[in-house]
């Protein structure tokens, strides 16, 4: 069982939702990123995306196209990815990290080195973004062998016969995604969100997570009945660019999970 795996059992058991913020490694910088990672756990987050920065965003709107562009200006590598989880305080209290990487990176790295890596270095998981179902196998066996949460990803387009095949290609967690297009906060969501979950749950024992499009605290609390837990990126990552220092972005982040944390949690039960 991976750390993934506990955390929603665990969650489960206690009637509560994961809340997940989405963070670039890296932006502006390594120390900036593992500042934050402390902060959001102290406010109240389950879980962490951490973003791979790469020049060809997969399904990324400007607010994290932007997050890649500057780590990757400030000389972001791979390397870094790996030494991050060691600068987050009691990096294995309660806090699994999961990155969010090309399949491209992963597949150039080889495999199991990826995965052994991440391990290692105290990652729970990946969500892989641009991996076909068709093609999941050998990277599912490896993070299988090695009890390493692979996570894909079921679109608003996606068939539900195929949304079933990739349920059962995944582990830790399935990511739903909420809206057609890229990444980015939403003033809207579709009225036919939740019923689509609700239909993808009655066919998989999977914790189902929404992302995309969740802007602030009231989109959370919309969706905190019917999802397993939910992950924020643009709205966090764009509070970093704001920001005008390091403290600054603690604190602006910080407040926002802390923020979104009492809605989730003040949410009715669906």
């Amino acid at each position: 069982m991976s750390k993934v795996d506990e955390l929603f059992q665990r969650l489960r058991g206690d009637g509560r939702k994961a809340l997940m913020p989405f963070i670039t490694a890296g932006d502006p910088d390594f120390e900036t990123t593992a500042a934050i990672l402390n902060g959001v756990k102290a406010a109240g987050a389950d879980l962490c995306e951490i973003g791979v920065p790469y020049s060809d965003p997969i399904a990324d709107g400007p607010v994290i196209q932007e997050s890649y562009q500057r780590a990757l200006d400030s000389g972001f590598r791979l390397d870094g990815l790996f030494d991050l989880p060691s600068q987050v305080r009691n990096a294995d209290a309660q806090l699994p990290l999961v990155t969010m990487a090309s399949y491209s990176i992963i597949y150039r790295m080889g495999l199991r080195q990826y995965v052994q890596r991440a391990i290692d270095a105290g990652y729970a998981g990946a969500i892989v973004p641009d991996l076909l179902v068709e093609e999941a196998g050998p990277l599912s066996k490896v993070c299988s062998e090695l009890d390493f949460s692979l996570v894909l990803l079921v679109t608003p387009t996606t068939s539900r016969d195929r949304q079933i095949r990739i349920a059962e290609s995944s582990t830790g967690f399935l990511y739903f995604v909420s809206v057609t297009g890229i990444t980015g906060e939403r003033a809207a969501l579709p009225e036919t969100l939740g019923e689509n979950v609700r239909w993808l749950k009655q066919r998989t024992e999977l914790p189902i997570c929404i992302g995309f499009g969740i802007s602030g605290p009231e989109t959370a609390a919309q969706l905190a009945p019917v999802a397993d837990g939910l992950i924020v990126g643009s709205a966090v990552v764009r509070r970093i660019a704001a920001a005008s220092d390091r403290d600054d972005a603690v604190k602006r982040v910080s407040q926002f999970v802390g923020e979104l944390r009492t809605a989730i949690d003040s949410a009715p039960v669906d």
